[in-house]
């Protein structure tokens, strides 16, 4: 099996392109930095810029699927232009992506594409799976519309179309959970609001086993990439505290002070949202880390 990857140096992708290797997976990758492009037997790279429209197209050679992870990281301040670049950044690489298979003879037959739990309004009482048809209004809900419209357009090349809808994801070397890390290290962590906004999150390694999962068994349509049980905010702050062994003493963080601090951004430590992952249990995939306490456990032992 070979399989295309962008985004494949990024967090999720270096785990990816790890899990893929171990298995004897022949990996084709899509870089925008040319000092990054590889030859060796099984990891090559190939230069694209989607901003440009360029893609070598000798990257389809060989290739069965394609797990597209290219975007531009929300955890930047939001300001006019940079939003403007997240959505494009997601548009764009797919517009690439599409033109090149349209054009270009190839063998592919599925698309694995991240996506964002955004995608669901926030709600104390809702447990949103993946037949949810509601869409939150904010920045964030259009980006993830916008950015699964631009990779369902694969269908009508005959090609299989899964989309993983994201949690916050936990792991050692980057993501949401560096940042929680450095207050709580000092003793000052402490909740977000009131805490009690549900949380849906993923271990880095469950997150790229179910990438490679969806593609070992032909996934198509939408699927909750999250844990089985998520966890409120508070819950989240106390267990990191406890297994680092840090006091919480400091009141919770009103909203208005994250506001000030991160802007339209901080509408990130705010988010509401409780995920089922049952879709993705019953096609038989099943967790490492199920629970938020096993997970951390892990990455902060």
């Amino acid at each position: 099996m070979r399989i295309l990857i962008t985004g494949a140096t990024g967090l999720i992708g270096s785990e990816l392109v790890s899990l893929l290797l171990q298995n004897g997976v022949s990996i084709h990758y899509l870089t925008t930095s040319k000092h990054k492009i590889e030859n060796q037997p099984n990891y090559k790279g190939f230069f694209w810029n989607p901003e440009q429209g360029i893609i070598d197209e000798n990257c389809l050679m060989g290739v069965d699927a394609i797990i597209h992870l290219a975007g531009a990281t929300i955890a930047k301040r939001w300001t006019k232009s940079y939003k403007q670049e997240i959505i494009e950044s997601r548009i764009f690489s797919s517009n690439v992506l599409y033109k090149a298979l349209k054009e270009n003879p190839n063998q592919v037959k599925q698309i694995v594409s991240a996506s964002g739990t955004a995608i669901y309004p926030n709600s104390y009482s809702k447990i949103y799976t993946e037949d949810s048809t509601e869409i939150d209004d904010g920045f964030l809900g259009n980006v993830v519309m916008k950015w699964e419209e631009s990779v369902d357009k694969f269908k009508s090349l005959g090609i299989k179309v899964c989309k993983l809808r994201t949690g916050i994801v936990l792991a050692k070397k980057g993501g949401a959970l560096l940042e929680m890390l450095k207050p709580i290290k000092l003793g000052l962590g402490s909740p977000f609001g009131d805490g009690k906004q549900m949380q849906s999150w993923i271990h880095l390694h469950d997150l790229a086993e179910m990438y490679f999962f969806a593609v070992k068994y032909s996934w198509e349509g939408v699927y909750n990439a999250v844990a089985p049980q998520p966890i409120t905010n508070e819950a989240l702050t106390k267990t990191i505290a406890t297994i680092l062994e840090k006091p919480l003493f400091m009141p919770n963080i009103p909203k208005f002070v994250m506001k000030l601090i991160l802007g339209e951004m901080h509408e990130l430590l705010f988010t509401n949202k409780n995920l089922s992952a049952q879709k993705a249990i019953n096609e038989g995939f099943k967790f490492k880390f199920p629970t938020a306490e096993k997970a951390l456990t892990n990455i902060l032992a």
